[in-house]
This record gives structure tokens, C-alpha cells and sequence, in this order.
């Protein structure tokens, strides 16, 4: 079994070549197999510079590196751990009960997977079968490309038992004995138990649709689960808060382009089920975003460098660690899918980043910042402009390259290449 490591910088080369002052700039987290193979590709991964050496001769060296930015980042986001932080939530708790919590729907209101898909206690026999031929015959007409994109989502929706342990690791909001009483608490066990319908019914349509093979998919799920994720300042709820609602906004804006690309191949069965599951993402992420903003509120400074930390690291992907076992390069080949037929682009990461400085009104901070609540801030609202800049350079050069899209098999669909352009 291959070990992992968090390493929150790389360099490329052996060594960085510094200048002067004791900071460092510009790094991001990965948690990465230790293989040859991945060590090898770092360098290509990500190009950063460094200010300072703490070897003093203007080098710092592969080995000590990680090791270094990894204090670095722990003692920043460590004091949003302290008691004065972590009472800011605590006497959040009558807020989010009224607030919150309204934003879940109860069993007997929310749809489930048998409202959406064929049901044989409710068609009889003739009526099931004839539903599911008609199922099997839109669903023939959904492109591979955006079959793998489903499989995908549907993949990541599956890791919910990962989810849920994510905000339950969040310092004073955590559900201690599984049964807590606290707002925080039945959010957590609510959300989650809306959640857990994403994958079931998303599941049960690609059983139904044959297109998909469920073992290979079963195994992905079963890997990704088992392999977890890897998330930035796991314990603090600032943080935490600001990761969670990026996320839901994304799945929601991932399983919206894929109910109106689906619905354009005339499967509106699926198109309704990505449609429901989008809704769902929407309330969660409008929960999310009212809790942030509700700390922009009461606590401006921290929260806006708790958004710059996030920011600077960027918001991986929950499901970074997918793997079938046959394909190491996976999630890069999916990622590459969605950006291709518009599931999910690097140009939505840039949306949703601008929507939520709109909603948290960070380019209006001004009272109550310290330096470093500044420097955060124009971090943040410039980072943008960056994104829509390195959008075009790498349009440009792939204009210039002229790449040619490259066959990948995906055991997904047995083994069927969708062809993409790999970055």
C-alpha cells in the first residue's frame, strides 16, 4: 500500500534559490503518493518562488522544504483554533438554529431516488419493464464523454461517509457523541442525509441505463472511500466553513451543466435527476455561504484571512484521490472530460471564487482589518483577474500547439477511449 504525504510546496528543481527575508510565498497543499513516478512529475505540477532560505546559503533543498511549509502553514491557521475563536461559533449556535438549520427539508418533503427513477411496486411488471426500455433507449444517446463525467460526479457523490466526517472534524461544531442536540450537530446529520440520496439515485441510473460497468464503478467507489481526502486546516471551522461552501457551489454547478447537456441529447429522465440534485446543492451551499458570511460579520479580519489561506492553497477537489486501479493518471483524465464538454471548467472555479467575494462582500472590508486582513483581502479580489489571465494565456499556447486530443480508455465504460486534451 503506497504512503502519502502532505507536501505544501515544490520546487522546480533539487533546490529553490532564494532571495532574502524570512517568508515564503506562493504554495499550495497536495497530498501525493510517494512513488518515483509522482515525485518525478511535482516539478510540472506547479512552478513557485521562494523569498528566504532556513539553511541561510540561498538554497532550500527538496527534503527540507515540505517540512518547513508545513509549520508555516500549521502555526497560521492553529490560532483559529484558540478559546476566543472557537466561542465565536459556540454563541453562532442560536443563530444558525434559526438560520440554518430551516434550510433542510424533512423526509416527507424531500424527493427520494424511487420519485425520479421507474418504480416496479408502482408500475406493476409491464409497466417497469416498458419504463426501463425507454430509460435504456435516451440514455444510448448521452455521449461517452459525457457518460465519464457523470460516472465521475456520481463517484464523488458516492465518498459521502468522507464527507461526513469532514465538518465533524471542524472544532466546536463537531457532532461529539454521533446524537448531539446542538444546531451544528443536526445540520451535520441532516446535510448528510440529504446528501446520501445524490448518489443512490444516480446509481440506480446508471444500473438501469447498462452503460456503465457497475463493478468497475463499484471498485472506484470503494478506492476513493478507502483513500479519503485531503483537506487544507481539517480542524478549523473558519476554514472549513469557506472550503464546504466553494464545494457545494461547484456540485451544483457541475450537475447543472450536466442536466442541460444531457437534456440537449433528449435523456430527460437524467436531466431531471442532475436537476434535482442541483437544487439540493443550492440550499446547501446557501447554508454554507450564510454561515461565512455571518463570520465576515462578526469577525472580518480572521475571517478574510482564513479565505486568503484557502485561496492561496486552492480548493482541491474532494475527489482528487479517485482511482480504478488500472488508470493512475483518473481523476486527471475526468478532470479533463469536464473541462472539455463544459461540466466543469477552470472559467466556473473563476465564477464561483467571483460570486462569493459578491456575497461576502469582501472587496468592501475596510473596518477592522489588520495588515495582514488587508493584504488578504487584495489577494483574494484580485485573484480573478489572475485566473482570467492564466485562462488566456493557456488558451493561447493551446491555440499555438495545436494539441491534438488524445484517446483514453476508461474502465468506466469498458474500456471505450473518450478522447480529451490533456493539459
Amino acid at each position: 500500500m503506497a504512503t502519502t504525504t502532505t507536501l505544501l510546496a515544490i520546487p522546480a528543481g533539487n533546490g529553490v534559490p532564494c532571495e532574502s527575508a524570512n517568508t515564503i510565498q506562493n504554495y499550495y497543499s497536495f497530498k501525493l503518493a510517494s512513488s518515483a513516478r509522482t515525485r518525478d512529475a511535482l516539478p510540472r505540477i506547479i512552478n513557485w518562488r521562494c523569498r528566504s532560505s532556513r539553511n541561510g546559503n540561498g538554497t532550500m533543498t527538496m527534503a527540507a522544504l515540505p517540512v518547513v511549509l508545513k509549520q508555516d502553514a500549521e502555526e497560521e491557521w492553529m490560532g483559529y483554533l484558540a478559546p476566543e475563536k472557537l466561542e465565536v461559533l459556540a454563541h453562532l449556535e442560536p443563530w444558525a438554529e434559526a438560520h440554518v438549520l430551516p434550510l433542510l427539508k424533512p423526509a416527507e418533503e424531500a424527493w427520494q431516488p424511487s420519485d425520479l427513477l421507474p418504480d416496479p411496486a408502482a408500475l406493476g411488471d409491464d409497466g417497469f419493464h416498458a419504463a426501463c426500455r425507454d430509460l435504456r433507449a435516451r440514455a444510448a444517446g448521452v455521449p461517452d464523454a459525457h457518460l465519464v463525467c457523470l460516472v465521475g460526479n456520481m463517484i464523488t457523490e458516492e465518498a459521502l461517509p468522507t464527507y461526513h466526517s469532514v465538518p465533524n472534524r471542524f472544532e466546536a461544531v463537531r457532532d461529539l457523541t454521533g446524537a448531539d442536540a446542538t444546531a451544528w450537530a443536526r445540520w451535520i446529520r441532516g446535510w448528510s442525509a440529504e446528501e446520501n440520496r445524490h448518489g443512490d439515485v444516480l446509481s440506480r441510473y446508471m444500473y438501469l441505463s447498462a452503460r456503465v460497468d457497475m463493478r468497475q464503478v463499484d471498485r472506484t467507489v470503494h478506492r476513493l472511500i478507502a483513500s479519503g481526502m485531503a483537506m487544507n486546516a481539517a480542524r478549523s471551522p473558519y476554514h472549513g466553513f469557506i472550503y464546504v461552501a466553494f464545494q457545494e457551489r461547484a456540485t451544483a454547478v457541475s450537475h447543472g451543466n450536466t442536466a442541460r447537456l444531457v437534456g440537449k441529447h433528449g435523456d430527460h429522465v437524467l436531466a431531471r435527476v442532475c436537476g434535482a440534485i442541483m437544487a439540493d446543492e443550492k440550499r446547501h451551499e446557501a447554508a454554507y455561504t450564510r454561515v461565512v458570511g455571518k463570520l465576515f460579520e462578526v469577525d472580518p479580519d480572521a475571517a478574510v484571512r482564513a479565505l486568503g489561506y484557502m485561496m492561496r492553497r486552492r480548493i482541491t477537489m474532494p475527489a482528487a484521490l479517485m482511482t480504478d486501479g488500472r488508470d493512475n493518471d483518473l481523476y486527471a483524465h475526468y478532470a479533463a472530460a469536464a473541462q472539455q464538454t463544459g461540466v466543469y471548467t477552470a472559467s466556473d472555479y473563476r465564477g464561483i471564487l467571483e460570486h462569493l467575494i459578491r456575497q461576502w462582500r469582501v472587496e468592501e472590508l475596510a473596518a477592522g482589518l489588520s495588515g495582514e486582513g488587508r493584504r488578504a483581502r487584495d489577494y483574494v479580489c484580485g485573484l480573478p483577474h489572475k485566473i482570467r489571465r492564466m485562462e488566456e494565456k493557456a488558451h493561447d499556447r493551446a491555440a499555438q500547439a495545436q494539441k491534438k486530443p488524445t484517446p483514453v480508455p476508461f474502465s468506466w465504460i469498458f474500456d471505450r477511449p473518450v478522447s480529451v486534451v490533456i493539459p
